[in-house]
């Protein structure tokens, strides 16, 4: 048996090394037996207990692959972006919503829920936020988020009473350990500067706020989360890479699209996926045409009738 792929994982190598002095064992007892008859069947007990042995090694290293294989598959670490669309104040307003109800979700799940960067509009909410989310399934749940949503509701500025309709985007974007996305150090621009807001006053001395730049792509990418520039240039640089393998995985969804017909959406970010409609206290997903009451419960993280619904959906 090749056990290789187990001494190359951190993870199963002493698993493996074990496993070899057991098979140096088994040789020195079927040696043992060869040689003298009246140690036979104590060699033989030997050898069936090793053989026992064996197959828990290998039924253990096994388990180690298949969680290894799952978490890259479904990280428990993610990067969530909501930016406001059409729509002006109200869409900024409606993207601090949706942040929030994802922010209440992650509090209700036992998440890790951190900001990492925001730009606010004159009037309140979001033109654009990014937050980092740590914890068990938190990508295999939030996987079908990326999309454009939509509300239909009556502004609180809005003196006629008239129904405004507002998108705002959200992007989810998976923190792989393993990563096959390798950058050129001349193809990014690094710019630092003062993180705003509140801090103290080391925020507003030193400069730890961190601005990347891909040339190639055009993708930007801000971290002002962290004490330290060094932390916000690695927060920052991951961040990236998380875009630049979306992005590349995008690109081969859609060359490939009549083939994911199994799947949901392509997972495009321009993509319409959900509608929040305020008035008839309802929220439908477009993909699977399935509609959720209880909007307020909804936008105070209850989203987990919604979460399911699309994991277990099938076309």
């Amino acid at each position: 048996m090749d056990i290789s792929i187990y001494k190359k994982n951190p993870k199963t190598q002493f698993l493996a090394q074990e496993y070899e002095r057991l098979l140096n064992a088994y040789k020195d007892a079927l040696d043992t037996m060869k040689a003298d008859e009246l140690l036979k069947e104590l060699a033989e007990e030997e050898l069936k207990e090793i053989e026992e042995q064996k197959k828990s090694i290998i039924s253990q290293m096994d388990e180690i692959l298949e969680k290894d294989k799952e978490e890259d598959e479904f990280p428990n670490h993610l990067i969530l972006e909501v930016r406001a669309c059409a729509g002006g104040e109200e869409a900024a307003i409606f993207a601090e919503d949706l942040a929030e109800m994802y922010q209440k979700y992650s509090v209700l799940q036992g998440w890790l829920f951190k900001k990492i960067d925001e730009s606010r509009a004159g009037l309140g909410g979001y033109k654009e936020a990014s937050f980092e989310i740590k914890g068990r399934d938190v990508y295999k749940k939030l996987r079908y988020e990326t999309g454009v949503h939509r509300v239909q509701r009556i502004p609180a500025t809005e003196k006629s009473g008239r129904i405004h309709t507002s998108t705002a985007s959200v992007a989810v974007l998976p923190i792989r350990k393993k990563i096959t996305i390798e950058i050129n150090p001349a193809d990014i621009e690094i710019e630092f500067s003062r993180s705003g807001g509140a801090g103290g006053q080391n925020v507003n001395k030193v400069e730890t706020a961190v601005r990347v730049i891909h040339k190639n792509s055009g993708i930007v990418v801000r971290s002002t989360s962290e004490r330290s520039q060094a932390q916000n240039r690695e927060k920052a640089m991951a961040i990236l890479l998380a875009k630049l393998e979306e992005q590349s995985r995008e690109k081969e969804a859609r060359k490939h699209s009549e083939e994911r017909k199994n799947q949901i959406g392509t997972g495009d970010r321009s993509e319409k996926i959900r509608t929040y409609n305020i008035l008839q206290d309802r929220v439908t997903d477009h993909r699977i045409k399935k509609s959720w009451h209880g909007i307020e419960n909804i936008f105070n993280g209850g989203i987990e009738p919604i979460i399911n619904d699309l994991s277990e959906f099938k076309i």
